[in-house]
């Protein structure tokens, strides 16, 4: 596997949220959080046991934080531990405590235990400091490091001679740190990951030609960082029509607003600075962030990797690449508030990045944060009111919330920047508006918005079943209705959502004994549905089999109906029928009165 630099996505994820539920209207989960209590912080535990199994503990759920302060409690029962050393100043990293990171790392050192990532965190501190001859003697006199990684080609051994590289160049010695680059090149697999260095290098040095003509090369300059940098390259030599060109042709280029900016600079003649790289530290962050998303790019991504890319974010704070791949890891081990300092820092960089800004919202709502999610999103439409993806985003998590009416307005605007002639990519948000407009009791409007789907896509069961289903609840145009979730359960014959409809309309239209069927098929693929066992109930009530119908409305309450209102009138059921309850509501225009409180119970 060749190296690369950091791909243009970063591994964001360009997918939209996937927030339109495909369930009838009264199937929808809840989808409410509990607010999380502040953290507390890490308890005193006595001994050394301990502290380290609470450190452990830690460690394994990713608490990086809690991790370190117990590793550290542990170390002062017993400092000569090496493999306590370590753990503590794994955790102290990847929670971004760098100057206690900084300051083990020496006491290591000092007592003559340091590990390579101690060594790591030192050479970071010397390229900090612009010590360049000392991290080139601390890189020469070091043990040589393990094997390395079989994903990494020269794994931490080439790490540390592209360290030695860039500290040859920040020496002086430019002449021997281009010769260093060249000479790693021939590792194996490596060179595409070397030559994006040595452009830089070549560039810094005021090399332009050289440096262009290896970044021209896509193996070595295809991704954010390198179309930067050879955009900038390509002005220094006054040929920004050709640097346009190349933006403008980039995969992904409108949707990343560093490069649309720049080509809007060029395009009005401005002469670019090569900034890139101001000083090595930058060029051994970029090393470090290469390493970072290399070993990120798993589905099951290694440690490592966050620990380099808060390396990258400790030599170079403003780099905004670097802080996002450290806050989509993060985030991807579960350690969301940690993230957010860093896509804070992005904000405040001026450095937002849409796509990956809508990944971070998807990650954020997949685990069940969303007033969190709704924030990221209120900041991204905040950002890039133009961008139409933020609005939908923005709609679905007023919808997941139960914000039906404020989500309306959202969808509006999305279809609005979409324009009325983009026909595929409007069936979506009129969908998902079509829904928050039949939660907030608007359904003329829903209904024009779901006929208007199905105008652009016939065939989609979750349009057809949320339309027949909405009709069926409401009791109008039956017949049509049916029709509707016919033709979803032909489309999607095992779905139990769908199937309970079909049986729904069915009861409505009085064929009790045919509802019974598919209401059974619905039941037993959602048999943990409050919803689908209450209806199952009364189905078996209508075609006269009480007794069933008991069971299944007990196992209803069992599974905790959504809304007090459900939970009253299966009670009510139970104690006195389905009969009595349907005429009672006839006798209320349509609803069951629910019973009035105790005297003594507290109110509002």
């Amino acid at each position: 596997m060749a190296l690369t630099a950091a791909p243009l996505t970063t591994g964001a994820a360009l997918a939209l949220p996937q927030l339109a539920q495909e369930t009838p209207p009264r199937h929808r989960p809840a989808d409410r959080e509990t607010p999380a209590a502040p953290a507390a912080p890490a308890p005193e535990l006595r001994g050394l046991s301990g502290p380290y199994l609470a450190a452990r503990q830690a460690a394994i759920e990713n608490d990086y934080a809690t991790a370190a302060n117990y590793f550290l409690q542990a170390m002062a029962q017993d400092d000569t531990d090496a493999f306590l050393q370590d753990s503590a100043l794994v955790a102290l990293i990847s929670a971004g405590e760098m100057e206690r990171a900084g300051a083990l790392a020496v006491t290591m050192s000092d007592q003559g235990r340091a590990t390579e990532l101690a060594r790591l965190m030192q050479r970071s501190e010397l390229a900090k400091a612009e010590r360049w001859q000392d991290l080139v003697n601390a890189v020469d006199t070091a043990p040589p490091p393990p094997a390395g990684d079989a994903a990494l080609p020269g794994g931490a051994d080439l790490l540390d001679k592209m360290v030695r590289a860039w500290a040859l160049l920040g020496a002086g010695n430019a002449r021997q740190s281009l010769s260093a680059f060249e000479e790693l090149g021939k590792v194996r697999g490596a060179r595409p990951m070397v030559n994006y260095h040595l452009a830089l290098a070549k560039a810094k040095v005021g090399d332009y030609e050289g440096a262009e003509q290896l970044l021209a090369d896509p193996n070595t300059g295809a991704h954010i960082l390198g179309v930067i940098a050879r955009a900038q390259i390509l002005s220094q030599l006054e040929r920004n029509q050709d640097a346009v060109a190349m933006l403008e042709g980039t995969p992904g280029f409108a949707e990343e607003p560093q490069l649309v900016s720049l080509r809007d600079r060029l395009a009005r003649g401005e002469t670019l600075p090569f900034d890139s790289i101001r000083t090595p530290a930058d060029g051994i962050a970029q090393v470090y962030l290469t390493f970072a998303s290399v070993l990120a790019s798993n589905d099951d991504p290694d440690p490592l990797a966050l620990i380099h890319a808060r390396l990258a974010t400790y030599l170079a704070p403003d780099m905004g690449e670097a802080r996002l791949v450290t806050a989509q890891l993060l985030q991807g081990f579960g350690q969301f508030d940690l993230a957010e300092q860093e896509f804070e820092a992005l904000r405040e960089l001026g450095e937002m990045r849409p796509m990956a800004e809508l990944a971070r919202i998807d990650a954020l709502t997949r685990a069940e944060r969303l007033p969190d999610a709704e924030k990221a999103a209120l900041s991204l439409t905040s950002a890039y009111p133009d961008l139409p993806q933020g609005w939908i985003a923005l709609g679905d998590l007023l919808r997941q919330q139960d914000k039906f009416a404020q989500a309306v307005p959202a969808y509006d605007k999305a279809l609005a920047l979409i324009g009325a002639d983009a026909g595929e990519a409007r069936w979506f948000p009129l969908y998902a508006r079509g829904i928050a407009l039949e939660r907030a009791g608007q359904f003329p409007k829903a209904e024009a918005d779901f006929r208007e789907a199905l105008k652009l896509r016939p065939d989609s069961a979750q349009v057809l079943n949320y339309l027949g289903y909405s009709l069926v609840d409401r009791n109008e145009k039956l017949d049509e209705a049916l029709q509707l979730i016919q033709r979803a359960v032909d489309l999607r014959p095992d779905d139990g959502y769908i199937l309970d409809s079909l049986a729904w309309a069915y009861y409505r239209l009085g064929r009790y004994d045919e509802a019974v069927a598919p209401m059974e098929r619905a039941v037993s693929a959602m048999a943990s549905d409050p919803l689908v066992n209450d209806h199952m109930g009364d189905i078996y009530w209508m075609t006269g089999r009480h007794r069933e119908a008991e069971i299944q409305w007990h196992r209803a309450l069992s599974l905790k109906p959504e809304t007090e209102a459900e939970t009253h009138r299966i009670r009510v059921k139970l104690d006195r029928g389905l009969g009595a309850v349907l005429a009672e509501e006839k006798a209320n225009g349509g609803t069951l009165p629910m019973p009035r409180p105790a005297a003594d119970a507290p109110r509002d």
